[in-house]
């Protein structure tokens, strides 16, 4: 079985580049172990699909060159995929901060994406486990149905985000085994946990969520913020955990866009009687305020507070430290930051640079998206990339 690109994975990344090989006249062959394409779209967005973002730019992506994304984003870019969807008919609305959601299920996506598959001829075989790869007069894959020629290979296999889903490091070793250099892979777009001891006192906040901002070293995310179990989550957790690394100090600022001191202050003058938490309780949501109010240590009612102790209780509303002593892991992680260096791919074809015939594209490469849209606007772009030349 002779085809002219074989493609490795049918998520977003790995069918837009089969619909734009397809488009071409190739011969496309699309392989996968799960058993339904776009399993990450489908679960994505609380299942409505996030599936962009108005607002691509470079500094939204991570990588050791976030320069590299900018040829694939500027040549198929945001509005070109919000035009597939509308010529899909596919109802679709902003949420906040440029995310665009599908009005109905993400499904929709999918089944947009299937359709133009098949319109362009492209072969799908699902339930397929991807024994090796090697190279000789092309590609050969052996997969559980036999084996298969390709005279381009397409990595399109993702990253080890949400392993329950099937995310293995299959690419990796590809991408090893001929040569390219991967840079540090880490969970992204994760819950941070937090040690024991640090913990226990913040128990009883779990599931108390406030709109603040998320710090680390230069970089800030203002969002909402939530309190677990096992630590801190909400997007600007979410945000923020792909700049943290072990030992970084969180700053947290958990009434952003309020002005404790003065609140306290103005409080104290005309509500000098009540207890430093319902104070605080005007600001934030009551269970925090009474943890302040203890981590604080102050004792007495407002109006027995000077300003020095007012603003000293306002810097922690504004400037709560904590340090995380972990993630949850790739098994919540969205995506998977690091991968196959951009260094051993051309930015314009997605193709390795020392193998020709050899592309990788989506999460595999080291290209991470903020969380909004834009993972998934890298795959479309990087797709559509490689699907031109394969």
């Amino acid at each position: 079985m002779t085809y002219d690109v074989v493609i490795l994975g049918a998520g977003a990344a790995g069918m837009m580049a089969a619909i734009e090989a397809g488009r071409r006249g190739r011969r496309v062959l699309v392989i996968d172990h799960a058993r339904a394409a776009g399993e990450k779209i489908r679960i994505s967005g609380g299942g409505r699909c996030n599936f962009t973002n108005l607002d691509i730019r470079p500094e939204c992506f991570l990588s050791q060159n976030p320069r590299f994304a900018l040829s694939a984003l500027k040549r198929f870019t945001q509005w070109d995929f919000i035009a597939r969807v509308d010529a899909a008919g596919i109802a679709w609305h902003e949420k906040t901060l440029g995310q665009l959601f599908c009005d109905g299920s993400a499904r929709e996506i999918v089944a947009m994406l299937l359709r133009q598959m098949e319109e362009f001829g492209v072969t799908l075989w699902l339930e397929t486990e991807i024994r090796s790869v090697t190279q000789a007069r092309g590609f050969v894959v052996e997969t559980s149905r036999g084996p298969v020629t390709g005279a381009a290979l397409c990595v399109a296999t993702g990253g080890k985000s949400i392993p329950k889903m099937g995310a293995t490091g299959l690419g990796y070793q590809i991408a090893q085994q001929f040569g390219l250099p991967l840079t540090e892979t880490r969970p992204g777009l994760v819950p941070l946990t937090l040690a024991e001891q640090v913990l226990e006192p913040l128990r009883p906040l779990a599931g108390t969520a406030v709109q603040g901002r998320a710090s680390c070293g230069r970089q800030g995310f203002d969002e909402a913020v939530l309190f677990t179990h096992r630590g801190l989550s909400g997007p600007a957790i979410l945000q923020i955990s792909s700049y943290w690394r072990e030992g970084d100090v969180l700053h947290l600022d958990l009434a952003r866009g309020q002005d404790a001191a003065a609140l306290l202050r103005d409080l104290r003058g005309r509500e000098g009687r009540i207890a430093l938490r319902s104070a605080l309780a005007r600001l934030l949501p009551e269970k925090l305020a009474r943890h302040l109010e203890t981590v604080s240590g102050l004792q007495g009612n407002l109006a027995d507070q000077s300003n020095a102790r007012l603003d000293g209780l306002a810097r922690l509303v504004h400037d709560f430290a904590i340090t995380p002593v972990g993630s949850e892991g790739y098994r919540t992680a969205e995506v998977t930051l690091g991968g196959i260096s951009t260094e051993a791919l051309d930015a314009r074809t997605m193709q390795a640079k020392a193998v020709p015939g050899l592309y990788f594209i989506g999460e595999v490469v080291d290209v991470t998206g903020w969380l909004g849209g834009y993972n998934f606007q890298w795959a479309w772009s990087s797709g559509w990339a490689a699907g031109q030349v394969m």
